[in-house]
């Protein structure tokens, strides 16, 4: 098919959101066009055929647009063959550079990102256009990976055989025999890569090879391989990068080698191997290296991955891989917009490890069900009978439909993300690349793919609970405990089951009010086994246990209770995941029962909880004729259960730990803004106003950067202005203006503080305001600049990078957010900035020294060093020009390139996001002052899944990773 053809006939009509725009973009194409001597090209701009599809390829992707701008050639190839010819020369060269004799590491690195670019955007064109189906797409992104890697590999081995590191056999064929087995795993391994995706790898030796000279220090040699490797295709220049690398799936690797020996891979997986990673090696393959004994490798390791009978047995344990992989069933609609399209609600993951699980269980008696592709391992299942004719096409169909998404999301900027936008820009620009000129069918279109999903693998789930679930006595009448139903209960993993009878005996007395009523009572008998067994799915059963009878007694009636989590199980299992994980949310629940009452609303996942969403709520439930003390009380009750409610979302999964702290420091805006609201009111009653009188609140700390997590304080400073000769307020009890506000300050203070009926809103700190402790709680908008222009420590400018207006007067607060920029512009003198923060961090480190390694806060490496990396940024100037971002992440994210390199910024950045979620769950589930010996094994599975790893011995790697580069780039970024 030559160029033009493919211009002319796209079988999918993709439309640009913007063609005035599509329409600049063109116009600067054909610039480059000009300039880079590309005739075709330049001659096809000028026709109205290139308004099009490929103007709409350009406003909706600026990763392809920025690529053929720079590189307009691409384009210019299509004019000479079809794409798949051309991908065929780009995999031919790519092939070649690791056999070059003169190759080196710096040329191999230039050259793969040159075609790797290139490639890139001739599968998205032919993507796009619906010339390639999904299928075709992710097999000529495997297939790139895989030559990348051979490639890099290749060359590799021959410095090795050059060096007298190695004795390949045969020097035109590197791989041959030379012992060093790479498999792919995941998506890579079944040739199903997205388009931005990490590619997944363990790296094996077998050291019986001939190419190896010394077995004993093999394992050294091809870790440092396998370092190399990496930095080849991962490290980010001027070109861009390759693939990026993810070698965490290898067993233990918090305690192993990059690269490990085949017979200690095998007493380890004969061993110790878990179930999630007999479900990883289903799609394992040998991609790089000695492929002969990567092959025999997995035939050995085959009765460990599939089990002789059919594995009913083990379904439970299958079903905590469910957890481990971040999939969870949850409540009534679901949200688009923001949605994870591979690890959310019914997303491609479910669809993956509904197709996995079955494997696994009858893997072992039919060999035919042991491939690796998602797709054609569907059809096997149906073809044998496990799945229905009308489940395959449905799976099938919206497999291929989130795969298309899923690309379609990582096309717009060549970002690993698998989250739908939230803006309409950017959702707009994701409906327009799936063919749909408006983003309501869209979104209608999305949510029914979901929910069909949802729908089968929620079925295939509750068959397995019906599968283990637990026979035997379970009888508690009388006053004695029955022998039977004590050995049920021990066989149910409870360790003090004659303390449980007692317990549900008193349920069934009717000793609660809860369940003094004989409906009530009823209920709760049927209920019983259900609890019993979910409790019993938790590893510490009876605290969970007791954890819910503390909920019971505090709950004024049960029977709509009981007859919800009797009729919805998806509830329940949240109810217990409580009890079992979150003590700290449990406690909220037991002391505060009604907060559970916004959990019986089947709305609850449909939304974000961003503050539209919040205020909208919150407008429904303020009358705003409340008296004074009654407003404080709606407002506390209102705040406990949206805390609540987005600490749920939190551990379900549905929202991470970064989209968390933002509503959590949304809802606390909303608060504060309406208690100053009311404080001003019930102050005016008395004493007035002071004439031009304005009053702002400058959020700082976490809440200032949008941090907040579930039990912070919040830390504020009060800010106010007037006419200059304004010098009293004019009403019943006039007070000078300075008094006034310092009077105003201190009842909001109490507004927020004090502890009513309803408890406390929030603690309040307001000692970041200048000077402290000893300066007036309220501060004038002048004294303020001048305080911190000529006054103030680098700690309070560092403090004003997270400030941000969010209550009073609107103007005021432009004015402040204003005042602010004015302060932080002022240049700061480097050396002697980057001198007081690394002594002050030092400080801390001394005086407050880290409780363990999961103090994320203060150990070395964590999000103190961070924050302070990003606060010197701000105040030298070392953040890209653009609006002022109080974010830490987003000031990492946009350190300027003569400062950090843009892989430093990167990492970083992902190592704040990587705390973060950590953090939030932390601070939901335990108190501040919780170690790691705390955490209850619920927990931690919590942790696993914030973190997108399969085991705490991987989190814990992670973040011995992410601390020690975070401690390596405070050091030479902050050296002055």
């Amino acid at each position: 098919m030559t160029g033009v053809l493919f211009f002319d006939q796209q079988l999918k009509l993709i439309t640009a959101p913007d063609k005035n725009q599509a329409k600049i973009y063109l116009e600067n194409l054909a610039l480059a066009a000009s300039e880079h001597a590309c005739s075709q090209l330049k001659h096809y701009l000028k026709s109205a055929k290139a308004e099009g599809f490929l103007g709409a390829v350009l406003d909706c992707s600026p990763f392809i647009r920025e690529s053929v701008e720079c590189h307009p050639e691409i384009l210019e190839s299509l004019f000479t063959a079809p794409i798949a010819d051309l991908l065929a020369a780009i995999s031919a060269q790519v092939a070649a550079l690791g056999l070059e004799p003169d190759m080196t590491e710096q040329r191999l690195m230039r050259e793969l990102r040159h075609y790797k670019r290139n490639a890139h955007v001739l599968i998205a064109l032919d993507d796009l256009a619906g010339i390639a189906d999904t299928i075709a797409t992710t097999v000529r992104l495997s297939d790139l990976a895989e030559t990348c890697l051979r490639a890099t590999v290749q060359f590799l081995l021959l410095e090795s055989d050059a060096k007298g590191k190695l004795a390949l056999p045969d020097r035109s064929q590197p791989e041959k025999d030379c012992g060093w087995i790479v498999l792919g795993m995941g998506k890579f391994g079944a040739k199903e890569l997205n388009y931005s995706s990490d590619i997944d790898l363990i790296i094996f030796i077998d050291s019986a090879r001939p190419a190896i000279i010394d077995p004993y220090e093999c394992v050294d040699l091809f870790s440092r391989l396998a370092r190399r490797l990496v930095k080849i295709l991962q490290d980010r220049t001027a070109d861009g990068y390759v693939f990026r690398v993810d070698l965490r799936l290898r067993p233990d690797p918090g305690a192993t080698p990059l690269a490990i020996p085949v017979s200690a891979a095998l007493h380890y997986y004969e061993g110790r191997g878990q179930n999630w990673e007999r479900a990883a090696m289903i799609k394992a393959r040998p991609v790089a290296g000695d492929g002969a004994s990567g092959a025999m490798f997995l035939k050995e390791l085959a009765p460990y991955v599939w089990r002789k009978y059919l594995d009913y047995a083990a379904i439970a344990d299958i079903h905590s891989i469910k957890r481990q992989i971040h999939a969870h069933r949850g409540h009534g609609d679901i949200a688009v917009r923001g949605h994870n399209v591979k690890l959310g609600r019914g997303g491609i993951r479910e669809i993956e490890f509904f197709v996995q699980t079955q494997q696994l269980i009858a893997g072992g008696r039919f060999p035919e069900l042991r491939g690796s592709k998602t797709l054609p391992m569907l059809a096997k299942l149906c073809e044998r009978g496990w799945v229905g004719e009308n489940t395959r096409d449905q799976l099938s169909s919206n497999y291929t439909f989130l795969r298309d998404v899923e690309h379609r999301i990582q096309m717009i900027a060549d970002e690993q993300t698998h989250i739908l936008p939230e803006d309409d820009e950017g959702f707009s620009r994701i409906a327009h690349m799936m063919g749909y000129q408006d983003n309501d069918r869209f979104t209608a279109d999305f949510l029914e793919v979901l929910r069909r999903v949802e729908k089968h693998y929620a079925a295939l789930f509750e068959q397995a609970a019906e599968l283990g679930s637990s026979g035997g006595n379970l009888v508690f009448t009388g006053e004695a405990d029955d022998p039977d139903t004590l050995q049920t209960l021990s066989q149910l993993g409870f360790e003090r089951p004659s303390d449980i009878c007692r317990i549900i005996r008193i349920w069934h007395f009717g000793r609660y009010r809860a369940t003094q009523t004989a409906e009530a009572r009823e209920r709760l008998t049927e209920l019983t086994p259900a609890l019993l067994n979910a409790f019993a799915a938790t590893e510490r059963a009876d605290d969970a246990l007791l954890r819910f009878d503390g909920f019971l007694q505090g709950l004024p009636s049960g029977i709509q209770l009981f007859s919800l989590l009797q009729n919805n199980p998806a509830l329940l299992n949240l109810l217990v995941l409580v009890m079992s994980a979150a003590p700290r949310l449990a406690e909220i629940i037991t002391r505060k029962p009604h907060v559970f009452d916004g959990m019986l609303d089947p709305r609850i996942f449909s939304e974000l909880p961003t503050r539209i969403y919040l205020e909208e709520r919150l407008d429904s439930f303020l009358t705003h004729d409340e008296p004074y003390e009654e407003t404080l009380d709606r407002l506390r009750i209102f705040a406990a259960e949206h805390r609540f409610l987005i600490g749920i979302r939190l551990l379900t999964g549905a929202i991470d730990g970064v989209r968390a702290g933002k509503a959590f420091s949304d809802l606390a805006d909303l608060m504060i803004d309406r208690c100053l609201k009311a404080v001003v009111k019930e102050f005016a009653l008395r004493h007035g106003h002071v004439a031009g009188g304005r009053i702002g609140v400058l959020a700082m700390g976490k809440l200032g950067s949008r941090e907040l997590t579930a039990g912070s304080d919040i830390d504020i400073i009060l800010l106010y202005d007037h006419d200059e000769d304004a010098d009293y307020s004019d009403g019943e009890k006039q007070l000078a203006a300075s008094q006034y506000y310092i009077r105003l300050t201190q009842r909001l203070i109490a507004a927020l503080s004090a502890p009513m009926a309803e408890g406390v809103l929030y603690e309040v700190d307001m000692r970041l305001r200048p000077s402290g402790n000893k300066g007036p709680v309220a501060t004038h908008i002048a004294a303020f600049g001048k305080y911190q222009r000529n006054d103030a420590w680098v700690w309070e400018h560092m403090a004003l990078t997270r400030a941000r207006a969010i209550a009073g007067d609107p103007s005021f607060l432009t004015a402040i957010d204003a005042e602010v920029e004015a302060i932080l512009q002022i240049p700061s003198a480097v050396k002697k900035t980057a001198k007081e923060m690394v002594e002050m961090r030092a400080l801390i480190a001394k005086e407050k020294p880290p409780r363990d390694n999961w103090d994320l806060k203060l150990r070395k490496g964590g999000l103190i060093d961070l924050e302070f990396i990003a606060q010197f940024a701000v105040l030298t100037g070392q953040v890209d020009e653009g609006a002022r971002n109080t974010s830490t992440q987003a000031n990492l994210q946009h350190l300027k390139a003569d400062f950090a390199e843009p892989h430093t910024a990167e990492q970083l950045a992902a190592a704040h996001h990587f705390y973060s979620n950590l953090t939030q769950v932390i601070r939901l589930c335990v108190d501040d002052n919780a170690g790691r010996e705390d955490y209850l094994p619920g927990l931690l599975d919590l942790l696993c899944r914030a973190a997108e790893l399969p085991d705490v011995s991987h989190v814990e790697h992670q973040l011995t990773q992410f601390s020690d580069s975070v401690a390596k780039a405070f050091k030479q970024l902050l050296k002055g």
